[in-house]
């Protein structure tokens, strides 16, 4: 999200261009309620042909502002939260977007607004926020004020723009009173530039070679002030009456149905003019509109409209019927997950070309990209597949969750982003039950926040209020925190009072807060009720209980001696515990549910671990047994044990690994791995988890593995331990591909279950990048029959991923310029991404930096993905140091195209550094720091703090374990 205010010279020029009679038809036209309604402007002004041609040219002291520098702290506009002064009950926003460049080549739109507010406290000054707007003067104005009951406002005396806070103030002669309701009324232009927040333009190519312009929206988190001036607070919840002026061969949706379409001309132009039913009470970041020519499938659950929007030739092509499919029984299971009705009579999902998340809950009109919500049966894999009804479920859950209740401030946005991506695989249950995606959590959520979480660069989940204000704070805080630790904290918390006892409470919640805003603290309350009602015995109340997880950051470490019976805690940190500045008032303790089971495979009771030391007899076994903890991993904690233990599990494993439940077998190596990087055990202790897996097929015990040696890839792959730990890997997946190759009929068939079909993934994946000669004659067998055929793709769908990378990596220049091809003829945007990924895959240094500069131009690679383009170049050894290069060397550009607010942003720069495990590369990091304090890093620049974390941790976990690994690796691979 961009940060300052903006008025682009060629917008002032269009509207002197445009001359009296264009602007003022227009905003004749978009101001019609204003003559409907008998709107009323300050004594003397109209919005007239003067008035518009003053608002272009306009240069006085009321459109300027002291500069920053000099700006007293204290003034209410040079702070970024709203006072609590006024509260917004009602706006009408009309909006008029230009979808064809105007003489200097710029896209805008044209609007007004009026706002009705309420006012609970005596004040002289209006602040409303407005960000890149510029506004037509109404007399010496940027705004009008009337009350709402016939009596005279006060006068106002001045009003400016603030650039730095992104607000325009009004300040009066007299108060407003309280108790009494205004109407503050506002003319602008704004660019509908491709910079993908706010009011924004996407644009395709059709099948026609036609370029098509979308103008849709991005609010969340602060930019719908960059669309109309507005109170861009979560709390400043208001109704909505949306109007759009469009032209009449498009279609224009909202958050509501239409209510009204009409025609009118204007310039000798037809232009519809529609207006929207009005929204309930709602916060503006929620608030979305599109004029399109996108088509749509639809149907009807219950009385609600659901309708899934793409390209005319995506939903030609049946790419939006999986995506209808599900919606409406997942609408239905949340419905009876909340035991609340769906708040609304309609609901749109629009795939969007350019838009830069993943998804937006927007009320009633949910956008996504192209990959999230489209699926084609021919091009689409099973892990696309997954995709689309994981962020379907995610962005429905937020239409009762975030979006009838609303949390008051971003500070505690982990309980709205947690908790729906913790229930997104509830709802993805629901509609494919044969799945068993809710294992899933474990490798996708727990383990992924982990690798974060450890650091003593992390964050706890909720914030102090005081600490989130600026719009980059806010998007700093859409992290994987945010997402999967408060999704994993959510997920130990239902399972400790069971899933029918937090729905209880949950549903109580939603009940008490319908239409309001709240605190994490409010839903602890509802859910203690139903507990008390449940009999539910537990060692302290659930505030007390999810304080510890919530206010301070990380997770601890259980350790538990099966010899004596000893149990302890303490906070897990893969770097040094001396570098944890942010204090704890619990110490860095925590009150932990723990569940267990012996070798007899019964499980115990749950266990408190409510102190720091304790003893529990049942924690002892026999010098035969074993004893496991965290059953199915649903604590968020990792889990030690005395050597012996450790001993006893991994005979286990290459006994019979199947007595062991499959997550917990999963658990066994993520939490050595981890456990050895952060120096509880030693690293051949880890390696041993990955014995048995030679008999192995289950996909989370694999996964759980590639994840983990990925990390020994990462840091050896550019010495001497990579060769002979690439033969260990080819020894332990060659029975797994061989198994794939059974049970697919030399890969003909698809296997049945989602698990089988990421494990064969895994299998061919592994084998290719490992070099196995039986995967790279597989993808140079599918490669020369592709050429022979460009329109028939013989590879099946899951496999691409894959096979692209091998045909890449192997094929030289000629099989990068095949795939290039094949990319920009893509029109499925899940296979486009494939083949985007794949480019990367060369080993050619000239080839890569070509690729990388690529990312640069928008013809070439969009906006959306140039971030993820640049992160799949630097995963490749050989383009990890040009992708630095090319950051280093790009930074000013990249910080100005995508710092300021997007999430992929923190990723890039954890991404390009993620090998960095030498003092030469912690001094480069140090030095790209310094070199760069006066750009700044926006949104990642805790990620940047994050990196020189690692980058110290790993420089440490090298010089420690590399001779130790080379030695294992040798030994087991010496007879083989």
């Amino acid at each position: 999200m961009a940060a300052g205010f903006f008025i682009s010279k060629t917008v002032g020029i269009v509207a002197i261009v445009l001359g009296l009679g264009a602007v003022a038809t227009i905003i004749a036209l978009s101001v019609v309620y204003a003559q409907e309604k008998n709107k009323v402007m300050d004594p003397g002004t109209t919005a007239s042909t003067t008035t518009t041609t003053t608002a272009a040219t306009t240069t006085t002291a009321n459109t300027t502002t002291v500069p920053t520098s000099t700006a007293d702290p204290n003034k209410p506009w040079n702070q970024w939260r709203l006072p609590k002064t006024l509260m917004p009950e009602f706006y009408e926003v009309t909006l008029q977007p230009f979808l064809t460049p105007d003489n200097n080549n710029m896209y805008i739109f044209k609007g007004n607004s009026s706002v009705v507010f309420l006012c609970v406290k005596a004040t002289n000054l209006i602040l409303i926020h407005s960000n890149k707007l510029n506004y037509t003067m109404q007399g010496s104005f940027h705004t009008s004020l009337q009350v709402m009951d016939g009596s005279s406002p006060p006068s106002i005396s001045k009003t400016w723009l603030v650039p730095s806070t992104q607000y325009l103030v009004v300040q009066l002669d007299g108060m407003l009173q309280k108790g009494q309701r205004y109407r503050l009324f506002s003319i602008f232009t704004g660019e509908l530039a491709d910079d993908l927040a706010g009011f924004y333009r996407s644009e395709y190519i059709d099948e026609s070679g036609v370029k098509k312009v979308v103008a849709t929206t991005q609010m969340q988190a602060a930019d719908a002030r960059k669309a109309f001036p507005c109170f861009d607070e979560p709390a400043m919840k208001a109704k909505f009456t949306v109007t759009l002026i469009h032209p009449s061969n498009h279609e224009a949706i909202s958050n509501m149905p239409v209510n009204s379409t009409r025609q009118q001309d204007i310039d000798g132009e037809k232009w519809n003019v529609t207006e929207f039913q009005t929204t309930p009470r709602m916060s503006t970041y929620l608030l979305a509109f599109i004029v399109s020519q996108f088509t749509h499938v639809q149907n009807k659950t219950g009385d609600v409209l659901i309708r899934i929007w793409g390209r005319p030739k995506a939903i030609a092509e049946g790419q939006g019927n999986y995506a209808l499919q599900v919606t409406g029984p997942i609408l239905n299971f949340f419905e009876r997950h909340y035991n609340t009705s769906y708040p609304l009579p309609k609901s749109d999902q629009v795939g969007l070309p350019d838009f830069n998340a993943g998804a937006m809950e927007n009320w009633g009109l949910v956008t996504y990209r192209e990959n999230s919500l489209l699926f084609d049966n021919v091009y689409s894999s099973i892990g696309n597949k997954e995709r689309v009804v994981t962020v379907i479920a995610h962005e429905l859950a937020h239409q009762w969750f975030g979006n009838l209740v609303t949390l008051q401030w971003w500070n505690e946005l982990w309980l709205n982003e947690g908790f729906a991506s913790y229930v997104e695989y509830l709802g993805a249950d629901a509609v494919e039950p044969s799945w068993n995606i809710k294992d899933l959590m474990v490798l996708n959520e727990v383990y992924v926040v982990m690798a974060t979480d450890a650091l003593a660069t992390s964050h706890p989940l909720s914030f102090h209020e005081d600490e989130i204000n600026t719009p980059a704070q806010i998007s700093e805080v859409f992290d994987n925190i945010a997402y999967s630790k408060g999704a994993s904290v959510l997920r130990m918390l239902s399972d400790f009072l069971t899933e029918d006892v937090f729905k209880e409470g949950l549903q109580s919640y939603l009940h008490t807060f319908a239409y309001g805003n709240t605190v994490a603290k409010d839903l602890w309350v509802h859910l203690q009720k139903a507990v008390t009602k449940n009999n539910i015995s537990l060692p302290s109340s659930i505030s007390d209980i999810m304080d510890y997880w919530t206010l301070q950051m990380g997770f601890p470490v259980v350790t538990v001696n099966t010899v004596t019976g000893r149990v302890s805690q303490e906070h897990f940190l893969l770097g040094n515990a001396s570098a944890v500045e942010r204090p704890s008032i619990f110490n860095y303790t925590w009150i932990v549910p723990i569940t267990w089971m012996k070798h007899d495979a019964v499980a115990g009771d749950r266990y408190w671990l409510t102190t720091r030391t304790e003893i529990n007899r049942q924690f002892k076994v026999s010098n035969s047994s074993w004893l496991l903890l965290n059953l199915n991993v649903s604590g968020y904690f990792r889990v030690n044990y005395n050597q012996e233990n450790w001993d006893q599990l991994i005979q286990q494993l290459l006994n019979n690994h199947q007595v062991i439940p499959v997550i917990n077998r999963a658990q066994i190596i993520d939490d050595a791995f981890n456990l050895a990087r952060a120096k509880y055990i030693n690293v051949t202790v880890a390696l041993r988890t990955t014995q048995f897996l030679s008999w192995e097929t289950a996909y989370m015990p694999w996964e759980a593995a590639l994840n983990n040696l990925r990390y020994f890839q990462l840091m050896f792959d550019r010495s001497e331990v990579f060769g002979v730990m690439s033969k260990y890997i080819q020894n332990q997946v060659m029975p797994l591909f061989n198994y794939y190759k059974n049970i697919t009929n030399d890969w003909s068939t698809i296997p049945s279950g989602l698990m089988d079909q990421y494990n064969e993934i895994n299998a061919i994946s592994t084998a290719c990048s490992y070099g196995i000669p039986e995967c790279k004659n597989l993808a140079t067998k599918y490669f020369n029959l592709w050429q022979k055929n460009v329109t028939m793709n013989p590879i099946p769908p899951n496999l691409r991923s894959s096979i692209y990378c091998s045909i890449v990596a192997t094929g030289g220049q000629d099989a990068w310029h095949f795939i290039w091809e094949r990319f920009k003829e893509a029109t499925v945007v899940s296979e486009a991404d494939k083949l985007r990924t794949a480019l990367s895959c060369s080993p050619h240094p000239w080839i890569l930096n070509r690729y990388l500069q690529y990312t640069l131009d928008p013809s070439k690679i969009r906006k959306q993905d140039a971030t993820a383009t640049i992160n799949s170049i630097a995963s490749n050894v050989v383009g990890q140091p040009l992708a630095w290069d090319f950051i280093r060397g790009n930074w000013r550009m990249l910080f100005t195209q995508y710092g300021g607010g997007s999430f992929s942003f923190s990723r890039l720069i954890l991404a390009v550094t993620q090998r960095f495990s030498t003092e030469f590369e912690l001094r480069q990091l140090e030095q790209f720091k310094a070199e760069n304090q006066d750009i700044g890093f926006g949104s990642g620049t805790r990620a940047l703090e994050q990196a020189l974390e690692r980058t110290k941790a790993n420089i440490e976990w090298v010089k420690e374990n590399k001779q130790t690994v080379l030695d294992w690796f040798q030994q087991q691979t010496r007879t083989s």
